[in-house]
């Protein structure tokens, strides 16, 4: 029997709204879930897709529909739990916090555009959506490695400890993310087939699930001291000096608004201080000319 069997990639599959539905009772608890809300209601959303999906196997159709809407959830969910761990790492720092936010919302703008695009130039014209939403799923993948990527070098500077609660919920993302990009990149080449692709993925996202639970269960929210606040305050220092200090939970648009309007209001002025000294010059240029011809005249 292969690694790959019906029966072993089912007993997989049936684990995962167990420990999914544990790790949500662990968050309820501790009281985590006011912490995480949105990872809270990721974990129970995925054991109700769980059910429905697997009741619906028998009908072709309700499964499709039901597979591919709990994947363009997930998308959505994933991308907005980067944000949520986003603003817990950054919670200290409002300038940094704040500046963040702005640029989430463009990212997630352009990920929906980016996935249009790529669905809309599909030469499957019968699945336009469903490329869509893989595009976007595969563009969240990206962002949720590059996020531990991100906690891995910069969690000294911030006081992120690898025992915290966002650190584990960042590794469980971006193990599953990065796998799961490896092995579409080796699926592309030919080197495994699809059944071994939802193996491997399968285990992956296991893999991940029971390093949430295990945070959920010893995983502390509190910050360590940092090595470096010098640098850290630094950093603060520097967008806080762009413009005064927002009040905590404003937005930055404001700011980013005055500054373009402060940059025309000194380009203005600029042209205007242009404009008089050329005609101050000009002013000057004509008297001394004034001046050379009432001197050759007198002689």
């Amino acid at each position: 029997m292969s690694i790959y069997s019906h029966a072993t990639s089912t007993v997989l599959w049936c684990a995962q709204p167990v420990v999914q539905l544990a790790a949500a009772g662990v968050f309820w608890r501790r009281k985590l879930h006011q912490h995480y809300p949105v990872f809270f209601t990721f974990l129970l959303l995925q054991a109700f897709f769980f059910a429905v999906t697997f009741l619906a196997q028998g009908n072709g159709l309700v499964y499709f529909w039901a597979f591919w809407l709990a994947q363009a959830m997930n998308a959505a969910l994933g991308f907005k739990i980067i944000h949520e761990v986003f603003l817990d790492v950054f919670r200290p720092y409002h300038a940094l916090q704040d500046l963040g936010t702005p640029v989430f919302t463009w990212a997630g703008a352009v990920m929906v555009l980016v996935a249009a695009l790529v669905a809309a130039s599909s030469s499957h014209h019968g699945y336009v959506v469903l490329h869509g939403i893989l595009t976007l799923q595969r563009s969240v993948r990206v962002i949720q490695f590059g996020l531990v990527l991100f906690l891995l070098i910069f969690a000294r500077f911030l006081g992120i400890s690898r025992k915290q609660l966002c650190f584990g919920i960042s590794l469980g993302f971006g193990l599953f993310a990065g796998a799961e990009l490896l092995l579409l990149a080796v699926y592309s080449g030919h080197l495994i087939g699809p059944n071994l692709l939802n193996f491997f993925n399968m285990f992956a996202y296991d893999v991940s699930m029971i390093a949430w639970f295990v945070y959920a269960c010893w995983a502390s929210v509190n910050r360590e001291k940092i090595m470096n606040p010098l640098r850290t305050q630094r950093w603060e220092k520097s967008i806080g000096d762009l413009h005064p200090s927002p009040a905590p939970g404003s937005s930055l648009i404001p700011m980013f608004e005055g500054m373009v309007r402060e940059a025309f209001t000194r380009s203005a002025s600029d042209e205007v201080d242009g404009d008089l000294s050329q005609m101050a010059d000009a002013i000057k240029e004509r008297l001394a000319k004034s001046a050379k011809a009432g001197s050759l005249g007198e002689r």
